[in-house]
């Protein structure tokens, strides 16, 4: 993918009006190139659930500009006429929780995005098959939910995010139920990928464990972010 994975300029979000208004954004720059993982921290209610929500395009902006590879989508108004289509195809999700649906196999939870996005039956599992080769669970592949423990849930859930092959992961606290070597394990994985894939991959973090391994990060505060150096600390 060419140009930069993400760019976020000058973006804004007030939620309200007149003397109520609350602005939970004020000025948000990012850049992620593709293949690269930044680290996004800040305290609660420094804007970082409403900066993901807007990068996913859950809720728009109220100003600014938000481009994704050599498109913008977002300039003081919606420049895609589909958002749903957006969030479907561009744009990867990795959550907390795994949020796997249990009544499919492990196969049928990564294979049903492309699915829905019109991808033929098998080459839809083809790619799932892929992914979860890639990330060591390809032995699971016909196993429940249930059955799975939950750093192996956590590889399926990334395999999801990841099979439809968007140039954007967006992360939300994925390592946080998980101990220090299964959270080191996931961000490896989520590195990895992001090379492997040319995918740019933002991590909204309080895990103390993970936050060394990030070369950059963008500290959020009062609803402005700032750049700062990461210790880039080796992940074995």
């Amino acid at each position: 993918m060419a140009g930069h994975g993400i760019r976020i300029e000058g973006l804004r979000k007030r939620y309200g009006q007149g003397d109520t208004a609350v602005d939970a954004l004020k000025d948000v720059n990012m850049v992620v190139a593709p293949g690269e993982v930044v680290g996004l921290i800040g305290p609660s209610g420094s804007g970082k659930s409403t900066l993901l929500k807007c990068l996913g395009a859950v809720i728009s902006p109220s100003a600014g500009r938000m481009t994704l590879g050599d498109e913008i989508i977002y300039d003081e108004g919606w420049k895609v006429s589909d958002l749903r289509a957006l969030r479907r195809d561009r744009i990867g999700f990795v959550f907390q929780a795994p949020y796997l649906i249990p009544f499919l196999d492990v196969t049928d939870n990564v294979a049903l995005l492309p699915m829905l996005a019109g991808v033929p039956n098998l080459e839809a599992r083809a790619r799932a098959l892929e992914l979860l080769g890639a990330l060591d669970v390809a032995h699971r592949a016909q196993a429940m939910p249930s059955q799975l423990s939950g750093g192996e849930q956590q590889r399926v859930a990334i395999a999801r995010g990841l099979v439809n092959r968007p140039p954007v992961i967006l992360a939300d606290e994925p390592t946080a139920p998980l101990d220090s070597e299964r959270a080191l394990a996931v961000i490896r994985i989520l590195n990895d990928m992001a090379r492997r894939f040319d995918t740019a991959i933002i991590v909204v973090t309080h895990d103390e464990k993970i936050i060394p391994t990030f070369r950059r990060i963008y500290h959020i505060r009062d609803g402005v972010t700032h750049e700062e150096p990461g210790e880039g600390r080796s992940l074995g």
